[in-house]
């Protein structure tokens, strides 16, 4: 043990000696403490030799701090307190009451499930912090498997070594169009309507599966795709749309929040379909924090 950590005193002469100081009374501390007044008079006089000062002084009616019981005094009780309530903190940690986690999510999840799950989350467990970060699936798999987030809420391609899902949405995709586009008024439309239309997507690398999905939807319907911008995240394309640059994907129930200078209108025919999952890592002893995060979100039902 390196030697800052090595005394000559053990925990319980620090407890018998702040009980002597709340008391400052022999008879009455040794009653408290449940020891007999001899053992608790050599714990005192152990204690005193270890640190080399005088803590108390011994009066008609009882005894007094001096100067350097007071100041011990002041330096032991946090130390008291704080290890005294170890044992509640680690049964709540075990428990799941408290805890930290670091949560991904990409703009679909924003959208439609996380806000719920979020708000349940903190009903059930207000002392667990979750800290929240916005990222595309590529990245949210990488970090899953590099320990750097508890869960996900991405989109899967397929499945990924260690990391297990659970669904939490499925929906066809619509598009989203400035309000004044001379297709806004139809009630739906097909891909084909759109060919000569310019389509705002992301990069690939950031969800190969569901840009391929699209990619699928446009050849199925014999139309070649006329991309006018690669953007991420999903609301920098929401704000492309609106200042007429050209239409978006987005789901039925993203388009519940839309600004009103835009219009979302469903697909006939081919569409690219949109997969939400919350993902974790695969453990065989999960956080327990996670695990209650995890049996909220899990409460969601597919669509």
């Amino acid at each position: 043990m390196p030697r800052e950590y090595q005394f000559d005193f053990e925990l319980r002469h620090l407890v018998y000696f702040r009980e002597l100081a709340r008391q400052l009374h022999f008879r009455r501390a040794a009653e408290v403490l449940g020891v007999a007044q001899p053992a608790l008079s050599r714990a005192l006089v152990q204690l005193e030799s270890s640190l080399g000062a005088d803590l108390l002084n011994r009066t008609r009616h009882g005894a007094e701090l001096t100067p350097a019981g007071r100041l011990l005094l002041e330096r032991i009780e946090p130390l008291l307190r704080n290890l005294a309530g170890v044992r509640r903190e680690l049964r709540d940690l075990g428990n799941g009451e408290i805890g930290h986690l670091r949560i991904a999510f990409t703009g679909l999840a924003m959208a439609t499930v996380l806000p719920a799950i979020l708000r349940e989350f903190h009903q059930r467990h207000p002392g667990i912090r979750v800290e929240l970060n916005e990222s595309p699936t590529s990245a949210q798999l990488a970090a899953l498997q590099a320990g750097e987030i508890a869960c996900g809420f991405f989109h899967p391609d397929a499945p990924t070594p260690g990391i297990k899902t659970h669904v939490l949405l499925r929906e066809r995709n619509g598009v989203l169009l400035p309000s004044d586009h001379r297709l806004a008024q139809r009630k739906t439309l097909k891909l084909r309507d759109l060919a000569a239309t310019a389509f705002v997507l992301f990069p690939r690398s950031h969800n190969p599966g569901f840009y391929d999905r699209v990619l699928a939807a446009f050849a199925s319907a014999g139309v070649t795709p006329r991309i006018a911008e690669e953007v991420w995240p999903r609301a920098n394309g929401i704000g492309l749309v609106r200042a007429g640059m050209g239409v978006t994907f987005i789901t039925p129930s993203e388009a519940r929040h839309i600004p009103p200078d835009v219009t979302f209108r469903p697909l006939a025919g081919p569409a690219p379909e949109s997969r939400l999952v919350i993902g974790w890592p695969q453990s065989p002893v999960p956080d327990p924090a996670l695990h209650a995060f995890l049996t909220i979100a899990g409460s969601r039902t597919a669509i």
